[in-house]
């Protein structure tokens, strides 16, 4: 057995992280300031994107995105016009259940109403089938969540948009739930690149953090509103003050959601170790699939060679789950469903519907230490212990 605790989650932090804090700490600026548009500019390299910003937590960031689809408009972008009939309250959102509370939650802050999609057990993601039967007059937005950071099938997303604006008239925003899924590919492309808006959590436990922290994807058209909304509506920019420390005119209310320069900081001591925590979370997960493939009481889910996923957890249905908890507890091995079905709070019973994969496949889902502090040693611990049996 092995002495020591294999844990589930844990932090990485560069150890420069410290030592550029406390620069920022000194300097009498830890606001919102030049390290934040630094890091931004980082992250829009690094996912390859020309609009995004930085926010004090992924939840802000779909509560924003939320926020700012409520307004109707119409684009003209010199080869289509976009005509986004707004939202208004007690229109729909089409979300799955199996998820942190954080991708759901936001949806009733805004005044919207959840719509629930069925799971796909083959995955964990939502099943593209019962969301397309979903679709109506009233469910306007799409939250696309990649459990696990596996990629939703994308190509089918888009035919889902056409067919709904064939119907509806018009074309539901797909709103990205990246929160597990920063360094994810879909065919060799950068999650961000898809969809209409794009979060990604900057949590504690993720693959990189700013302690605390989101980023929001935006398209060009609500880039300046998302970065006067996340503070307040206040123009940061604004030249013709007659007193440094009070605003010109506020045309829209906004929210405290933005981040500071410390944690800015942080996240870009983080970042620079990005491409080795995500290719190691990958590598555990390729060993873990090749070694558990044919192990009896487990079923490995289904891999798609277009989907390039970041493995922030590896999840896998077991038979008798409480004995294989019990099990993986004697072998020191942290274990763990991960999130609760949103669907199963009282809180949230007005939206209760039939979920029958979800409930058939619940019962199994366990997630196994896959992250960058995982050896090689330890992966065949891990695998070596499950194939003996529980």
């Amino acid at each position: 057995m092995a002495s020591n605790n294999i844990p589930l989650f844990k932090v990485w932090m560069n150890p420069l992280a410290k030592e550029e804090v406390a620069k920022v700490l000194d300097s009498g600026y830890i606001g919102q300031g030049p390290k934040v548009d630094e890091f931004e500019e980082q992250l829009r390299q690094y996912l390859g994107v020309e609009h995004l910003v930085t926010l004090n937590s992924g939840t802000s960031g779909l509560h924003l995105a939320l926020h700012m689809l409520k307004q109707p408009y119409v684009l003209v972008d010199g080869y289509s016009e976009i005509d986004w009939p707004g939202l208004n309250v007690g229109d729909e959102v089409l979300t799955t259940s199996l998820t942190c509370t954080a991708t759901n939650f936001p949806i009733l802050a805004n005044g919207l109403n959840i719509k629930w999609v069925d799971l796909d057990p083959t995955t964990l993601n939502m099943d593209l089938d019962d969301l397309e039967r979903k679709l109506s007059p009233t469910t306007k937005v799409i939250i696309a969540m990649h459990w696990g950071g596996y990629p939703l099938d994308l190509d089918r997303l888009q035919l889902i948009k056409k067919k709904c604006k064939e119907k509806f008239g018009f074309s539901p925003v797909i709103l990205q739930d990246c929160a597990h899924a920063m360094g994810s590919l879909y065919k060799n492309k950068s999650l961000a690149t898809y969809g209409d808006l794009t979060m990604y959590s900057l949590q504690a436990i993720k693959h990189i953090t700013s302690v605390d922290g989101g980023i929001l994807v935006v398209p060009p058209h609500l880039n300046k509103r998302a970065r006067l909304l996340r503070w307040y509506g206040i123009d940061r920019d604004e030249k013709g003050r007659t007193d440094f420390r009070c605003e010109a005119d506020i045309p829209e209310w906004g929210f405290k959601f933005h981040m500071n320069d410390v944690c800015a900081t942080v996240g870009m001591a983080n970042l620079q170790d990005v491409h080795h925590i995500v290719h190691t979370h990958k590598s555990n997960a390729k060993y873990y699939d090749t070694n558990l493939l044919d192990v009896s009481g487990v079923t490995t889910l289904t891999r798609h060679p277009e989907r390039d996923s970041a493995f922030w957890i590896y999840s896998m249905l077991v038979q008798d789950r409480p004995g294989f908890y019990r099990w993986m507890k004697e072998c020191n091995i942290t274990v763990s469903q991960v999130h609760e079905r949103n669907d199963k709070h009282s809180g949230l019973q007005q939206f209760k519907t039939e979920l029958p994969a979800l409930d058939r496949t619940i019962g199994n889902v366990v997630s196994i230490p896959v992250g960058w502090w995982v050896t090689e040693e330890q992966r065949e611990y891990i695998v070596d212990c499950i194939k003996k049996g529980w």
